[in-house]
């Protein structure tokens, strides 16, 4: 389900930007090769061992299909582009609900060249006709189509190139079984740990071609949601701030206070996070309370709360869920007070 249209903006959300200058920079960021990716080392092994096998093998064969599941904003599309990098193959790029007809889908694989990689953005939410297309893409590498219509109507089987596709996606259990039985390599992108966050903070400070001090790298760490997309983002607005208050050096004092300014606390919570635990809390402290009885105290969608609140509260321990609902912990209890807004 799409973000609502009115919601509004965070700088903590883990969706890609939508303003194009924005979203240019943030590809700019983004390394190419598993030399540059910081983290995620056991899934880079892995898939570095499976490219390496095909490359070996050279005989035209394509790289298994690739499932990456887990949270948004950890690197799923920059691992795509990788992948088709190291392979020295083209990326076609792609999303689930982009492609609305099986007519679209066959454009693109009849578009494909031997081994290309074409990456599948919330594939999850690919429309049922579509992935029975996909089947016997993926796995045969034929695509069946239908010619005419009526009693004239005739299918034709068509060849296409051996490609791989990488799919990515927030939800695995919305995946359909037979969709999800046709990759061969199925990896879940973890939550990076907090010298990987200071990592990539300070890289993306040296290609953004900003001096940051080893305190102000620590203290954005702390406050990015161990999410590499909202490191980038924190970055460059404490980059402007400091340009705008300074010379452009990010000092602890300037990372202070541009994460003052963006009323982002120690724990990397915003206004928003905030404002569900206390409304939560409020309504019915320690009793459990639905999902959909959240989005309607938030005014969010459900799919908002599960996809982008959720995952980090969880991980946090600020949030627990349980049959019956979602509860605030004590640990958030204590938090709240900290923060009353």
């Amino acid at each position: 389900m799409d973000l609502p249209d009115d919601k509004p903006e965070r700088l903590v959300d883990t969706t890609l930007a939508s303003d194009p200058t924005e979203e240019t920079e943030e590809i700019t960021l983004r390394p190419t090769s598993f030399a540059d990716y910081i983290g995620q080392e056991h899934l880079k092994k892995n898939l570095k061992l499976a490219i390496d096998a095909v490359k070996k093998r050279d005989d035209g064969t394509a790289l298994d299909h690739i499932l990456l599941y887990g949270p948004p904003g950890l690197g799923k599309t920059t691992m795509a582009n990788i992948i088709a990098h190291e392979m020295g193959a083209s990326l076609r790029v792609t999303s689930g609900p982009a492609i609305e007809r099986a007519g679209d889908l066959a454009s693109i694989l009849t578009n494909l060249q031997n081994c290309d990689v074409l990456f599948i953005d919330e594939i999850h939410r690919l429309r049922r006709a579509v992935e029975e297309v996909l089947y016997s893409a993926m796995e045969d590498y034929k695509l069946d189509i239908v010619i005419g219509k009526g009693p004239a109507a005739r299918s034709v089987r068509l060849d296409l190139p051996k490609f791989t596709v990488v799919g990515a996606t927030t939800r695995t259990g919305a995946l359909a079984g037979p969709l999800r039985d046709r990759f061969g390599l199925v990896h879940r992108l973890e939550y990076y740990k907090l010298p990987e966050i200071e990592q990539i903070i300070a890289r993306t400070a040296r290609i953004l071609g900003t001096d940051i001090a080893p305190e102000a790298t620590s203290l954005l760490a702390t406050r990015a949601r161990l999410t590499p997309r909202i490191a980038n983002r924190l970055t460059k607005r404490v980059r402007d701030y400091a340009e705008v208050h300074g010379d452009g050096f990010i000092s602890p004092e300037f990372a202070s206070g541009a994460l003052e300014l963006m009323e982002i606390d120690e724990l990397g919570l915003d206004p928003a996070d905030r404002n569900m635990l206390r409304l939560m809390l409020d309504n019915y402290g320690d009793r459990p309370v639905g999902l959909n009885t959240i989005a309607a105290l938030t005014g969010d969608e459900a799919a908002t709360i599960e996809d982008y609140y959720e995952p980090y509260l969880l991980q946090m321990g600020l949030l627990t869920r349980t049959p019956r609902g979602r509860s605030v912990t004590l640990k958030a209890k204590k938090h709240l007070e900290k923060h009353k807004e």
